[in-house]
């Protein structure tokens, strides 16, 4: 399929000026550090491939206990010696793919999530270079690839899973499937990592996806702090029942 007439071309530094203006409205900082979850981050890493916004993302390590196989963006959780949700992400994305923190320009952190672990999950927005060559830790990730941030608004092959919390909280889980030719392969793209996928691609294009989401597109950032802040609610609640 070609590509959409609504995407067109735009010079790289004037893509990123525009995708970073739009970021930066939409930071929460650390609105939300101080919650009393266990924290963690991850790095959402930004790059203009052929004068297109893309996303980097990676493959779990078959041979890890959590979610082998699985796509995720490099992340982990929070040690001592980190001084913020930033520090965790790129801390980790070192460790994970190689990137040298001082090769990315971190932009801002989006409204978190909260993991099956009932981690806090901090998405942290940055730009990389398309020169980047990951070099995987084989411990921790199996594969890195490339995708054009568009397919989080209009994907070719997407479906709607319905989703409970354990503390029985509703909402719906976006399932993306990408066919990369460059891997001649499928990926499936689910969970947090579709979730955070999606937000930033409707920050940065503020426009309507081609399925249904559950935010009010007229007020992002309140919205998306509103799904969160019910989510929170749900996990503190479960944790004074387990009590």
């Amino acid at each position: 399929r070609r590509r959409s007439r609504r995407f067109p071309l735009v010079p790289r530094e004037g893509l990123k000026a525009a995708a970073r203006a739009r970021l930066r409205a939409h930071d929460v900082a650390g609105t939300f550090s101080a919650l009393p979850l266990p924290k963690a981050a991850v790095l959402l890493p930004l790059l203009v491939r052929r004068g297109r916004l893309c996303l980097l993302l990676t493959v779990r390590s078959l041979q890890l206990r959590r979610s082998p196989g699985e796509v995720c963006f490099p992340g982990g959780k929070s040690e001592a010696a980190d001084k913020d949700e930033i520090d965790t992400a790129l801390r980790e994305a070192k460790e994970e793919v190689g990137l040298p923190p001082e090769e990315v320009e971190v932009v801002c952190r989006l409204v978190p999530g909260i993991d099956k672990m009932n981690n806090l999950v901090t998405p942290v927005v940055g730009f990389i270079e398309d020169t980047f060559q990951a070099t995987p830790n084989p411990d921790e990730v199996s594969d890195v690839f490339v995708v054009p941030l568009e397919y989080f608004i209009e994907p070719l092959n997407y479906m709607t899973l319905p989703y409970k919390t354990s503390s029985g909280h509703q909402s719906r889980m976006h399932c993306f499937m990408y066919d990369d030719n460059e891997h001649k392969t499928s990926f499936k793209i689910w969970g947090l990592t579709a979730h955070f996928a999606v937000l930033l691609a409707l920050v940065i294009f503020g426009r309507r996806p081609t399925f249904e989401v559950d935010y009010d597109l007229d007020n992002l950032i309140s919205s998306a702090v509103q799904n969160f802040m019910s989510l929170y609610a749900s996990v503190k609640e479960e944790k004074k029942s387990n009590l």
